[in-house]
């Protein structure tokens, strides 16, 4: 049971069937009957894993398990304790309510690759970054609630999964290992 750690690039799709405009999955990774345990927006990067075991991919992506997924934001604007309070306790989001989660800022990081593109720059607003882990993952649900307090993600890097992250299994985007399922030490069985 092959378990794969992917950094997924920028505008790569999710998916490995064939899309019209952009690549896929299918064009990184070539080990037949695997998929993704859970997702991430084409305009998002980082962690992705990847297994060929039903059940173990219900583990890693099912909210109920309580699986953290840390991210890093880039936004526009600087945030404030209160902007950062309101995303710890979970922002109202109309369709439903975020959980609360951990949120902090962070330096920008120096380890990070380029996006290719950049990300829009404006002389007249100021970006900063965010770290933020949450135990649930619904569509574009970071971007939402930066969005919500004011905070607009411009960048999005997942950048753990459990214990399982881009610091201790360094990769560049679009480079791919098989780690160890006993990695996932957090996981519930």
């Amino acid at each position: 049971m092959p378990l794969i750690l992917f950094n997924k690039p920028f505008q790569v799709m999710c998916q490995f069937s064939a899309h019209p405009s952009r690549p896929t999955l299918a064009d990184y990774i070539t080990i037949p009957d695997i998929y993704p345990a859970g997702r991430l927006d084409a305009d998002s990067e980082g962690l992705l894993l990847l297994t060929d075991d039903g059940q173990l991919q219900h583990n890693i992506s099912h909210p109920a398990l309580k699986q953290p997924k840390t991210y890093m934001a880039q936004v526009e604007g600087t945030p404030t304790q209160a902007l950062l309070a309101r995303l710890r306790n979970g922002v109202d989001l109309g369709d439903f309510r975020s959980q609360p989660c951990q949120a902090r800022e962070i330096e920008a990081p120096d380890w990070l690759w380029p996006r290719d593109p950049p990300i829009r720059q404006r002389q007249d607003k100021p970006t900063s970054w965010l770290a933020l882990t949450l135990t649930e993952g619904k569509n574009r649900q970071v971007r939402r609630m930066t969005a919500a307090v004011g905070l607009p993600t411009l960048r999005l890097v997942r950048v753990a999964i459990g214990q399982v992250s881009l610091q201790s299994h360094p990769l560049w985007p679009g480079e791919s290992m098989e780690i160890n399922p006993a990695d996932l030490t957090d996981l519930k069985k």
